[in-house]
């Protein structure tokens, strides 16, 4: 990966939500590298298909796909991210949605504080897989279908 980080950070050092602002980040330059490594849109495109993918709703998705893959300390990040208390809410995405995303986020985040670059790749592939399932159902009309398999 392009960056590294030289700290172990301990979860508990951290706010999930510190950690989840830094997973966003994360999380969105790794679909931005899928959305440019898939496809030969004009940038306009390549903008809109990039922000479906890291929508509140399908992140959430995302996560539902990696939780079988977690260990018992990756798993106590996205708890304590799911259980962050935000001021706001999208309008576009549930409450359990936008707690679900800020988890995954808070996950991208920590494992990159921690180095764990193979393991972020690891994950993500995995995520990519469910969201690109979700995107084009969404695409397809069945904007809510995308939230089924939780």
């Amino acid at each position: 990966m392009l960056f590294e980080t030289d700290t172990q950070i301990d979860i508990r050092e951290r706010s999930p939500l510190a950690l989840a602002f830094l997973g966003d980040g994360v999380f969105e330059l790794l679909v931005r590298q899928r959305v440019i490594e898939n496809s030969l849109q004009p940038i306009q495109k390549l903008h809109a298909t990039a922000v479906g993918y890291v929508s509140a709703r399908h992140q959430a998705v995302g996560l539902q796909a990696i939780l079988p893959m977690l260990s018992e300390q990756e798993a106590a990040v996205v708890r304590r991210g799911r259980n962050a208390q935000k001021a706001s809410v999208s309008k576009n995405a549930t409450r359990e949605e936008y707690a679900a995303s800020t988890a995954l986020e808070a996950l991208f985040g920590w494992l990159f504080l921690q180095n764990q670059q193979e393991r972020i790749r690891q994950l993500f592939d995995t995520v990519w897989s469910s969201l690109q399932q979700a995107y084009q159902a969404q695409q397809s009309g069945g904007e809510r279908s995308c939230t089924a398999s939780k």
